[in-house]
């Protein structure tokens, strides 16, 4: 009877330890975390796309597959989807140690566009500088005019909630 009731004794300190244990780390972690956000310095910008300018594409020029709508955009005339009207965009990449998919990732994301056609002969495996065909809905590519001749870059920003995200930035 009495090793029964030190082994119940035994249990219950180790439960009340085990949980003491998990909540101090978990306090812990918690104080760590709400100190590296609020001293955590924010990063005002990284890869930076510049001297975004429309590209000449020859394909255009094949009147029977392509139609001219307006200043850098035509309609794909064999695409019979919405997202039948194309783009081609040149533009240099300032890029980091990040993952350089970014800002182009998000600026299709923005204006609901896809890369139809990466122009391999415009980009060297050594270069900066990109020419690539985008293709979206007529009213999000005319839309996406206003990134021509501006900067675009990724920041960081801290939201409302503290933490901190990444945003998009035309400027």
């Amino acid at each position: 009877m009495k090793t029964t009731r030190v082994r119940q004794l035994v249990k219950a300190v180790t439960i009340i330890l085990s949980i003491t244990c998990t909540t101090l780390m978990f306090a812990q972690s918690k104080k760590q975390d709400a100190q590296s956000s609020d001293t955590q310095e924010l990063r005002l910008e990284f890869n930076v796309m510049k001297n975004i300018s429309f590209a000449k594409n020859v394909k255009y020029d094949d009147h029977s597959k392509y139609r001219f709508i307006e200043n850098g955009i035509y309609e794909d005339l064999n695409d019979d989807s919405g997202q039948k009207y194309r783009m081609t965009v040149s533009y240099e990449l300032e890029f980091d140690e990040t993952n350089n998919q970014y800002p182009l990732e998000d600026i299709l994301d923005r204006y609901l566009m896809h890369v139809s056609d990466f122009l391999k002969s415009e980009n060297g495996p050594s270069s900066n500088r990109y020419v690539l065909e985008l293709a979206g809905y007529l009213d999000k590519m005319k839309e996406a005019k206003e990134i021509i001749g501006k900067r675009v870059f990724n920041r960081e920003i801290k939201s409302k909630d503290g933490k901190i995200r990444v945003g998009l930035v035309i400027e």
